[in-house]
């Protein structure tokens, strides 16, 4: 017997993802910091509950940052994060620009040495 699987729209399972406008505001960073030498790749990931920009110096290793977006802490400590590598939050906020200064902090430090 054949079995095919249909998914009607209430099955479906619901998404976190950035929007075009976040991710633009989280490439531009990106690129800079990949001008720089500091970074060197990343991934994003989609989940139920959160959507995951990850970033890497190599390829195959630990992400050294991951911007998170959680929507459901929108109205608590605010649905953005930045996540170090040891998984300590190290800026939460509402304003995604606002959370990745803590990011760009450091460009500018990479810059100058």
């Amino acid at each position: 017997m054949n079995s095919v699987t249909t998914f009607s729209p209430a099955q479906s399972v619901e998404q976190v993802a950035f929007q075009r406008t976040e991710l633009s505001v989280i490439l531009s960073l990106y690129g800079r910091m990949v001008a720089a030498g500091e970074w060197r790749d990343y991934g994003i990931s989609c989940l139920r509950e959160v959507a995951v920009f990850s970033i890497f110096r190599r390829t195959a290793e630990y992400p050294l940052y991951r911007i998170e977006k959680r929507p459901k802490l929108r109205n608590r400590q605010g649905q953005y994060a930045v996540i170090g590598m040891d998984g300590h939050i190290i800026k939460r906020g509402s304003d995604l620009k606002t959370v990745l200064r803590v990011l760009e902090r450091k460009l500018i430090r990479a810059v100058e040495e």
